[in-house]
């Protein structure tokens, strides 16, 4: 268990949270002064707003010295703002949660309770999902059962980047460079002493969730790519079946031909067989460019992020991750 009052530093993503924002910040500044085992400071990253959740984050940092703002030149995601605010983030523990209220603060304090019990990562796993549309939490189940088949990390059911964090999990994380990022798994991967804490997720306070069906299609398939080689397997042995079927169908021509007078009868078979073999290859061409396509990205190797500007920082430089 730690022995000193340490810093414990909360970093919330926000995209477009203008509508929310505030009853978030009322509700974390209450958690923070009702928790004395420690400091707090929180990170507030503006992927880009468009709206008036900027303006609000400047008026909450002139009024708290414990918040800290980035704001993000341009919208870049909520896995790469997740970064930002993990590369800004000062303290011996760092909490990540939404800012839309559906992970609630007052779960913070369970989680430093098993940080000081000498946890280094304690995460959310979703005992109920309120709010939420049965499609939704569908695709979700299904998404998580997938990956555990799939992934050769292990990733635990039902959980997502509300967590909190060991500073050396922290700094492990940071080393990874890839540009291709899935926090959770990420986290995953790290290992250390990682143990969840369960809670039922709420529904949105206010405002529309950012987080589209396109967005969490490419979450999920970012995720099952950067975490598994299966999907290159599967194209191996698909391809491998189909030089099989391939195979039989050339003797099946081959009998017909030599042995039949009417062997043009074959012709459904062989435009069967065209049709199956093009489809196939165009699966496994995909398979292939999406691994290819990470690898140009990480190859290009561009800043992850640019910052437009820092508040409640000792120094107001921007900088970017690389």
């Amino acid at each position: 268990p730690k022995q000193t009052s340490p810093l414990c530093c909360i970093v919330v993503p926000c995209f477009n949270e203008e509508a929310v924002i505030r009853k978030t910040h009322e509700r974390l500044l209450n958690v923070m002064d009702r928790e004395t085992s420690c400091r707090f400071e929180v990170l507030y990253v503006d992927d880009g707003s468009r709206d008036g959740t900027f303006a609000l984050l400047q008026d909450f940092q002139a009024a708290e010295p414990r918040v800290r703002v980035v704001a993000l030149s341009r919208n870049f995601g909520h896995q790469i703002a997740v970064t930002a605010g993990l590369e800004h983030a000062a303290g011996d523990a760092v909490v990540v949660m939404d800012a839309d209220l559906q992970d609630p603060p007052e779960i913070i304090p369970r989680m430093l309770a098993r940080w000081r019990d000498g946890v280094d990562v304690a995460y959310g796993v979703r005992r109920k999902r309120h709010g939420e549309p049965v499609f939704k939490r569908w695709t979700a189940a299904l998404f998580y059962r997938l990956m555990a088949a799939l992934s050769d990390t292990s990733i635990s059911l039902d959980t997502g980047d509300f967590r909190l964090m060991d500073r050396r999990v922290v700094d492990a994380f940071l080393a990874m460079p890839e540009r291709d990022r899935f926090v959770r798994g990420m986290v995953a991967w790290t290992g250390f002493r990682q143990e969840p804490v369960v809670y039922e997720r709420q529904a949105r306070l206010a405002g529309e969730t950012s987080y589209t069906m396109k967005k969490m299609v490419s979450l999920a398939v970012c995720g099952i790519f950067s975490f598994s080689i299966v999907p290159l397997r599967v194209a191996t042995w698909v391809g491998l079946t189909a030089s099989g079927l391939s195979l039989a169908a050339i003797v099946y021509a081959l009998v017909v031909r030599l042995f039949t007078e009417q062997w043009v009868r074959g012709w459904a078979l062989l435009l069967i067989g065209v049709m199956f073999l093009g489809r196939v290859q165009l699966m496994v061409l995909g398979i292939f460019g999406e691994y290819l396509g990470r690898i140009y990205r990480e190859v290009k190797a561009r800043p992850l992020y640019l910052v437009r500007q820092q508040l409640g920082f000792p120094e107001h430089n921007a900088v970017s991750r690389t």
